[in-house]
């Protein structure tokens, strides 16, 4: 054997040695998909588009926003424009947490739905339940009517390493139990609009309808939920984010237990701190939070706060980035008093602070009525309702009611009935409970038109709906 040949014989080798080498140290996601990949669902949903409920609430008319009449006919018209026809509006993921059936997805899957459809991995279909939602955070709670269901277990994303594999399961463009793969690109990123999580950033291959669905570490741990991408076409251009699990898990515990999600707040208005303002300041690095403005009369005003202050630290964790501050004091249990500490004059100083609420928004949850009120399974009319409680009656200033807690396909939703209507009278009497409803329901006969009184926001009118049984 020449030389020449003996060195060729030797570059092969060592070739495919490497090849091997890198071969073996591929991941393999099969185990981890066989196991887990069964608590992945598939969740449509479907949006009631709007009509007008009759000649007397025309729709609103699209006029721009800067309008001095925008606000009028917003306000007096929108509030009884109705569903004329159910439409499929988005596709989405998610996963189940729970075996008797609570499953975690996006706020923005299940926004708006006048009804949710979950399919399992085998193919089970069942009719969902917003628990509750929360905007602010993209995080949705769902229950089906299920049990011993498969499940995931959760994984703690403070481990996370850049670098590492990571998997996603969910159902792209409405392709199911789709699998896709890559490694973190980032921790703790901050977007714009959304102060409150501290994302995952990944080049898994993430697209719409991957929303709501579970991102795997290796170990089969769910450490994030799927929730955006970054892109200048509307699909994938290797930029994803994800919701950590245990930011998903606190919303989801709180929408569980009390159906609302509460948030601290301290009243100051905040900018990043560069070179030039570290600078000026006499600190030794951009860290901190700048204060530009302070509220009157607010949390950080009454601890003795002050505009040109720069936060450092809020009980316990430090404050790197302005971005880092919202996040903190928003996962601060309000009402609870915290050490501050700011850098003021050349120095630090220590400051107690008592934590305020954020006024919670409506929209953010489906309801507030509590466990132990009643709840019906849905009626004749397709209308699932809840008695309510001594706080909604408070809340609505009125003194009894039943709360819609959804509206299936029927009567009801044909004749523009909506989720969250409060129904105030039947015909001429007024709802003091659900067994009264129930009584008085089933008197009316088949072909006779009956009349609902429906509180919606500030207004309250009657809604018609001829009763037409259906086998």
């Amino acid at each position: 054997m020449t030389r020449l040949r003996q060195l060729l014989l030797f570059v092969l080798c060592m070739a495919f040695g490497a090849t091997a080498v890198q071969a073996k140290e591929l991941p393999d996601f099969t185990d981890l998909v066989d196991r887990y990949g069964a608590a992945v669902v598939n969740i449509s949903a479907t949006q009631a588009q709007r009509d007008a409920v009759t000649q007397l609430f025309p729709e609103v008319p699209n006029l721009p926003k800067d309008s001095p009449f925008y606000e009028f006919f917003r306000r007096h018209l929108e509030p009884f424009s109705a569903p004329r026809k159910s439409e499929p509006r988005s596709m989405g993921s998610g996963f189940i947490i729970s075996a008797d059936g609570y499953i975690l997805t996006n706020s923005h899957v299940v926004e708006s739905a006048g009804e949710i459809t979950v399919r399992l991995n085998d193919k089970r279909e069942f009719v969902g339940e917003v628990i509750g939602r929360d905007k602010k955070t993209d995080i949705a709670l769902i229950k089906i009517e299920a049990k011993n269901l498969p499940k995931v277990t959760t994984g703690d994303p403070d481990d996370l390493r850049v670098g590492e594999w990571v998997v996603a399961i969910g159902s792209p463009f409405g392709f199911e139990n789709s699998v896709t793969a890559g490694i973190v690109s980032a921790k703790g990123r901050s977007l714009a609009q959304e102060n409150y999580v501290p994302f995952i950033q990944t080049d898994v291959a993430i697209n719409p309808g991957n929303s709501g669905g579970p991102l795997f570490n290796m170990n089969g741990e769910v450490v994030g939920i799927n929730s955006q991408i970054y892109s200048r076409t509307g699909g994938f251009m290797g930029l994803s984010f994800a919701i950590p699990i245990n930011v998903a898990t606190d919303i989801a515990n709180q929408l569980k237990t009390s159906g609302v999600v509460r948030r601290g707040r301290i009243g100051v208005m905040i900018q990043e701190v560069t070179k030039e303002l570290a600078d000026s300041f006499r600190l030794p690095n951009t860290r901190g939070a700048l204060v530009v403005s302070v509220e009157k009369n607010g949390p950080a005003d009454a601890a003795g706060v002050q505009a040109r202050d720069i936060i450092l630290s809020f009980n316990g964790s430090e404050v790197e980035t302005s971005a880092d501050l919202p996040r903190i004091v928003g996962n601060t249990v309000p009402d609870s008093k915290v050490d501050v500490t700011v850098w003021r004059n050349g120095a630090t100083k220590n400051i107690r602070l008592k934590v305020g609420e954020i006024p919670r928004e409506e929209a953010d949850v489906k309801h507030l009525s509590q466990k132990n009120q009643k709840t019906e399974k849905s009626n004749r009319l397709g209308l699932v309702l809840s008695e309510l409680t001594k706080q909604q009656k408070e809340q609505l200033d009125v003194e009894n009611g039943l709360l819609v807690e959804g509206v299936q396909r029927g009567i009801a939703s044909e004749s523009g009935v909506r989720q969250g209507d409060v129904i105030l009278g039947f015909n001429s009497e007024d709802i003091k409970n659900i067994k009264q409803f129930n009584r008085l329901l089933n008197q009316a006969k088949e072909g006779r038109n009956i009349a609902l009184l429906i509180k919606r926001g500030d207004f309250t009118t009657f809604i018609t709906m001829k009763l037409v049984d259906v086998d």
